[in-house]
């Protein structure tokens, strides 16, 4: 792959020809436009113009879009692209909006999904990427090879202060490795942004000083631009160590500008985003969203979870986990995958089986803060249940073997969620 282009993999389904489709597609999104203008020169079309490198077909079928164009049945295949660096430079916003801008808008596409992009090393040479990533993260918790355990705050809005700081005091002491906002937890009126991390960060010195180790909270640092920077140096200032982002409504240039502040591990959550890649038909794949999250600098993306309440398959999930731990550039420091979405003691083999890597964030709010018998036996049984997969044992011997020694904490914990799967 040359360092002056960037290659992508689209599925298509066309009401015209594969060919005429992606001419269409590649022109809308670089120098073209329905009909050939002054101006536009062979040599401009060569230099400008994104160009078709590859067709492969598959059969026809019924348009899975609709369209104002009518067809019974339209071609379909992957056709893979290269737009030219010299249009958007090493800006990330530009390049989205080349290669997953207007062309899902156009009319004779009865499908069109982004499915792969492949970023050259010189592309990527021109961003920060993840300031902690997975190492970092490891490090700033003291956890050297097994999963990361954590939880969100649960309920996830609506506890006032008191509340609150009971809330976070008690899961500081469960042995937590790392706690977040909820991702619709901003800057509530009856607990403002502000006033929150006043009280987590008296609770994590306290924690810090009882446990002789300080646990990252994420704090939800969406709204208004203007007051990003505010709001990465408040936490900074107060001894924080992390700030959060839904990265799919804030925007990656967000993500980037937090990255530039530094000093911040930066958790990307991606609420919203199956509203772009959860039909197979249209949007944009999970790759290729990492792949850019990576180079602006977030140090955590969120990939769903295994057995999760969500709709991605296991194999999807794992796909998503083992694309962010690939990382996005040999220079650059892959970001810790996070799953969530109802995370329980029974996700943790068949993550292990399925990706074959400790290298994640396990994030369990009911999974923890619901388990019967408390947060901290919540924590132990995650961690009991890795033990099991690790160690190739069956998570009910496993724990029938832990009651023998008075910890009931797995045992519960598959009694517990065992009808929730």
């Amino acid at each position: 792959m040359s360092a002056n282009w960037i290659e992508c993999s689209y599925y298509i389904e066309a009401t015209t020809g594969l060919e005429a489709a992606a001419a269409e597609l590649v022109g809308e999104q670089t120098s073209g436009t329905f009909i050939k203008v002054p101006g536009e020169s062979d040599a401009l079309a060569e230099r400008f113009g994104g160009h078709i490198l590859t067709i492969k077909r598959f059969e026809e079928q019924q348009p899975s879009l609709r369209s104002r164009f009518h067809a019974p049945t339209v071609e379909a295949g992957i056709i893979r692209v290269a737009y030219p660096v010299g249009n958007f430079g090493t800006d990330l916003t530009t390049l989205l909006t080349t290669i997953a801008g207007n062309l899902y808008e156009l009319g004779h596409l009865t499908a069109c999904r982004l499915v792969d992009v492949d970023i050259p090393e010189e592309f990527s040479e021109h961003h920060a990427g993840p300031e902690f990533g997975i190492q970092g993260t490891r490090a700033s918790v003291d956890v050297a090879d097994r999963p990361l355990i954590g939880t969100i705050i649960k309920p996830n809005i609506g506890l006032l202060e008191d509340e609150f700081r009971m809330t976070v005091r008690n899961l500081l002491d469960s042995g937590v490795d790392f706690l977040k906002d909820d991702e619709i937890n901003a800057n509530p009126a009856h607990l403002p942004f502000d006033r929150r991390v006043e009280i987590v960060c008296d609770e994590t010195d306290r924690a810090a000083d009882k446990h002789g180790r300080s646990v990252p909270y994420a704090f939800n640092v969406a709204g208004p631009l203007h007051e990003l920077e505010r709001k990465h140096d408040l936490v900074l200032e107060r001894g924080g160590q992390c700030v959060m982002l839904p990265v799919f409504y804030q925007g990656v240039s967000a993500v980037e500008y937090l990255r530039s502040l530094g000093g911040l591990q930066i958790h990307a959550h991606r609420a919203g985003f199956a509203a772009v890649s959860r039909s197979s038909a249209v949007g944009i794949d999970f790759t290729v969203w990492q792949k850019v999250l990576q180079l602006a600098g977030a140090d955590h993306i969120h990939a769903s979870g295994l057995q999760s309440k969500f709709y991605e398959t296991d194999d999807e999930v794992a796909s998503n986990i083992k694309s962010i731990q690939a990382g996005v550039s040999a220079h650059l420091a892959p970001s810790l995958p996070v799953l969530s979405s109802g995370q329980t003691v029974f996700a943790a083999q068949p993550t292990l089986d399925k990706v074959g890597s400790t290298d994640v964030m396990m994030l369990a709010g009911g999974g923890i803060i619901g388990h019967p018998l408390g947060a901290s036996a919540g924590v132990s049984s995650l961690r009991r249940a890795w033990e099991a997969a690790s160690n190739g044992i069956d998570l009910a011997t496993y724990g029938r073997q832990l009651d023998t020694k008075g910890d009931h904490s797995l045992s519960s914990a598959i009694d517990k969620f065992g009808d929730k799967r």
